[in-house]
Formats: C-alpha cells, sequence, structure tokens
C-alpha cells in the first residue's frame, strides 16, 4: 500500500490500531462466554473491558514482540499492563493464536467488502446513467479491431454495467464464504474450549462459525474471495481498455475528462492522454497478483502451519485496498467521460456502406441466391471499396448481380442504420430492467 493508491477508509480497516481493537475484542467476548460456563470468575472478564477505550500502544506491543518473537503473546502481555496482571490470567483461556488471527483477518476482509460493494454500487449507478443518456448514440462494433457492424454506446456501457453487476453477485458470495470465524483451539478440536465459546465470538463480531476448522480457517475461502478480486479487477481492465481505444487519436470516440490546468506531457503541449485508464490496467495487475498466492494458500501442512501468513498479512491489504481506490477511479471516469456522437458518426461513415454486408448478404439469400454465391458477389464489391475507396451501396446497386436477385433499386432499403439498432430496448430491459 502506498498513499498515491489508497483511501483513507479501506487503509484504516489495516491498520495495526485496528486489528489490535479486533484482537482484543474476541478476547474480551471469549472471556465473556467462558465465565457464563464458569470456567473463569465473571469479574476477571468484566475487568476486561476496562481496556475498551484505552488506545493500545502500537509501540510498545512492537517492544514486547521484539523479545517474545511473537505478536500474539506480545499483545496479551501488553493488555495484561493495561487492565492488571492478575485480572488478565484467565485471558486466552483455552485458545490459540489461530483462533485469534484467522477470525480477525475474516473480520478485515468482511468489512473490506463492505466497502467493496459499496464502491460497486457507485460505479454501476454511474454506468447505468451514462448508458441511457447514449442508448441511441451509434457507433461502429468492431470485431478484431476492425469495423463490423453498428453498435451503441449506450449498449457498450450497459455491457459494462451487466459485467460489473456479476461481479458484485460474486463478490457478496465471496464475502459470505470468508466470514466465518474459528475458536477451536489447538488442531482446531474444542479440547480445551467449549464450542459454545466459539458461537458466541463469532456473533458478536458479525461471522458464522466455521464448521471445522482445524487449528485455521480453511484457505479455500480465501483463495475464492481473492480470485474475485481479480475478476473484479479484470472486468474493471477490460472497461478501462475499451476507453484507451475509443480515446486513440485515429478513434476520438470518447476521452476522459481533461481539467483546467491539467497537462498532459512535460515535452508536448498538445497531449491529452488516457492517463486514468492506463493506471487502472495497471492497478488491475496488482489486484490479479494477489490471487496465485491466495491459491498456493490452500495447501497448508496437516492441521496448521504458517507458510500463508506473511502472504496474506501482504495480498490482504494490498489488493482490497488497491481495488477500492481503482474503482472509485474508475466511477469517476465513467463520471466525466467526455462523449463524441459526431465522431462516432464519422467512424460509422470511414467504410463507406460496408457496415451492412451482412444485411446485403442475408437479402440475397432470402431472394433465392446460394449462401457461397451470395457471398461472394458481396464480398467482390467490399473489396473494391477497400481497395478504391468506392460507395458501397452504388457499387452493388451498379452489379448485375445484385440487380438480378434484388430488383431496380432494391439495395437501398439495406441500408438503414435503424435495422441494427431496433433491438436496444430489449436488451436494456434484460440487463436495466423497466427503467
Amino acid at each position: 500500500m502506498i498513499p498515491r493508491y489508497a483511501r483513507p477508509e479501506m487503509t484504516a480497516i489495516w491498520s495495526p490500531e485496528t486489528r489490535f481493537r479486533i484482537w482484543f475484542e474476541i478476547e474480551a467476548h471469549a472471556s465473556d462466554a467462558q465465565a457464563a460456563l464458569g470456567v473463569i470468575p465473571k469479574e476477571n472478564a468484566e475487568a476486561l473491558w476496562r481496556a475498551r477505550d484505552t488506545p493500545f500502544d502500537v509501540a510498545r506491543i512492537d517492544e514486547i514482540e521484539a523479545v517474545t518473537k511473537h505478536d500474539v503473546i506480545a499483545f496479551l502481555t501488553h493488555l495484561a499492563e493495561i487492565v492488571g496482571a492478575d485480572e488478565a490470567r484467565f485471558v486466552h483461556q483455552g485458545m490459540t493464536s489461530s483462533d485469534v488471527l484467522d477470525t480477525t483477518l475474516n473480520v478485515q476482509l468482511v468489512r473490506a467488502a463492505d466497502i467493496l460493494l459499496a464502491d460497486l454500487d457507485a460505479l454501476l449507478a454511474a454506468l447505468k446513467r451514462r448508458a441511457v443518456e447514449h442508448k441511441e448514440a451509434v457507433c461502429i462494433g468492431r470485431s478484431h479491431g476492425i469495423h463490423a457492424e453498428p453498435t451503441t454506446f449506450g449498449l457498450k456501457l450497459a455491457q459494462a454495467y451487466a459485467e460489473m453487476d456479476r461481479g458484485r453477485t460474486r463478490l457478496r458470495a465471496a464475502r459470505a464464504e470468508v466470514a466465518t470465524g474459528a475458536i477451536s483451539g489447538a488442531v482446531g478440536t474444542f479440547a480445551n474450549i467449549d464450542p459454545s465459546v466459539e458461537a458466541h465470538v463469532c456473533a458478536q463480531m458479525g461471522l458464522q462459525p466455521e464448521p471445522i476448522s482445524t487449528q485455521v480457517i480453511p484457505r479455500d475461502r480465501h483463495a475464492a474471495f481473492f480470485a474475485t478480486l481479480g475478476v473484479i479487477a479484470s472486468s474493471m481492465e477490460r472497461i478501462a481498455t475499451e476507453i484507451r481505444h475509443l480515446q486513440r487519436t485515429e478513434v476520438g470516440e470518447v476521452e476522459e475528462f481533461f481539467s483546467k490546468g491539467q497537462k498532459g506531457s512535460s515535452a508536448m503541449p498538445h497531449k491529452r492522454n488516457p492517463v486514468l485508464t492506463e493506471n487502472l490496467t495497471g492497478l488491475a495487475r496488482l489486484v490479479r497478483m494477489a490471487v496465485v498466492p491466495a491459491m498456493e494458500n490452500v495447501a497448508l501442512w496437516h492441521e496448521r502451519d504458517i507458510s500463508h501468513s506473511s502472504v496474506e498479512r501482504m495480498i490482504a491489504p494490498d489488493a482490497t485496498v488497491t481495488l477500492d481506490f481503482a474503482l472509485a477511479r474508475l466511477t469517476g471516469v465513467i463520471d466525466k467521460l467526455v462523449v463524441y456522437p459526431e465522431r462516432m458518426q464519422r467512424n460509422l461513415d470511414a467504410t463507406h456502406g460496408l457496415v451492412h454486408s451482412q444485411r446485403v448478404l442475408l437479402a440475397l439469400t432470402q431472394a433465392g441466391v446460394s449462401r457461397e454465391d451470395a457471398y461472394a458477389i458481396v464480398q467482390r464489391n467490399a473489396m473494391r471499396v477497400w481497395e478504391e475507396g468506392q460507395d458501397f451501396q452504388s457499387e452493388l446497386a451498379a452489379d448485375p448481380d445484385v440487380q438480378a436477385a434484388l430488383g431496380e433499386g432494391g439495395v437501398a432499403r439495406h441500408f438503414d442504420i435503424g435495422y441494427h439498432t431496433r433491438h436496444v430496448d430489449t436488451i436494456f430491459a434484460r440487463v436495466f430492467g423497466d427503467t
């Protein structure tokens, strides 16, 4: 994480202060449950809550850890310094470090997911608004980067909406999958702690008890979570890449908003570059960088090892903070995107009517010409347009084979742009419902 690509609310989730506060809550709630069972004195459980409003001294915990070489023990030692050694003597009763660490990580991931879901909601709202705005803005569709047939810019945005909406659905599922906690003790057998303690802690922390946890919560849950972030990042990159292509000088159909005083190049004053979407492409790579390590964390030794620990300390904050920033940036890009319908029309006209080739092909087959012959007739006329810059409709109208099949003046009716956009409302209804 670096401040340049981080926002405060998400960053705060991963701060040491937040982590130690969650650790404290888990320990305090566990002590309450142990007291209710009669395992520890009630007054000792109540004494822990004296630290509720006391800021934990991160530097002091680090100082203790430098000696103990164990972060949870360092925290527990500092907690005893705050509430008193005798009062804290029953804390962590029957628990193991993974109970605290894994449950805390999942609390953090759930909180991060909630922010990301709100980010997606904002992005979806921007995409929907702009899609409706440009529903009828006809532009050329491209396959292999080459002009294909007409579409609308609203459909491009509707496609982005549908894709991001699927990402939101996946993230909700990933959030639910990772929202588990474990307070099951060494190797997960509850030998030294009653399962009701786990149930109480999880209820207080907004989690579900992990059905079976060995000494760690199974990492397939986390792999699914980070894989979901990677898919969302890839969708984000696809949208960003589309905008970058459409902003190229030779295309010029859309453009990132260029603010007053903004500079595009240190050397060339005329430049207005797609820097935000280029940045998003790079940030997507960083989010995806977490996916493979998360997958590799699944294969831990026996009931527990800590090979996953160092990985998660890095990928959890980095991936969530980066994606949070990137989604907010993409929302801003979409919200302020400058659209040039006139340039879209110029690009449509650039191939002199070739975009209607399939419709003429189909008309010939409907008129009784074999598909092979129809294809050859249309293609030979299309090649003259490509090579000589002729008008496609005029070339077809002068072709005796076309005239024989379609009749005099039978070509023109197949060059209607509206033919290609007549189902836009149907597609919008599928994507957005009745709006």
